[in-house]
């Protein structure tokens, strides 16, 4: 099984990334206080607040001082890009590739959707 080498801090930002793109999380809602994901992750605070501070940085979470982290306006549609571009940029050219090597039509594939 492969290891994710990636820092605590980029993992936990996936893991907030996904729950935006699943819906869990709409633009406007509030997220969970950095206290709160910490323990819910077993992550120390302080690598919560990098990832948040992350997102902050590229405009997908606002601070409302007193109040807590929001996701931003826009937030999942610019997420929804940024993940689209990167499947079709990385993860589809090897997908393609193993479907032409197994020969697999695609009806098969709609098939088993």
């Amino acid at each position: 099984m492969a290891t994710d080498d990636r820092p605590v801090y980029v993992r936990l930002r996936d893991v907030i990334a996904e729950a935006i793109l699943e819906g869990r999380y709409r633009d406007g809602d509030p997220l969970p206080s950095v206290r709160a994901l910490a323990a819910e992750h077993g992550a120390n605070p302080l690598t919560v607040a990098k990832a948040y501070q992350s997102f902050q940085d590229d405009g997908l979470v606002v601070v409302r001082r007193g109040v807590g982290m929001f996701v931003a306006d826009g937030a999942s549609a610019k997420l929804h890009r940024q993940a689209r571009h990167r499947f079709l940029q990385n993860e589809w050219p090897r997908v393609r590739a193993q479907i032409e090597r197994l020969e697999i039509r695609m009806d098969e594939l709609f098939d088993h959707a």
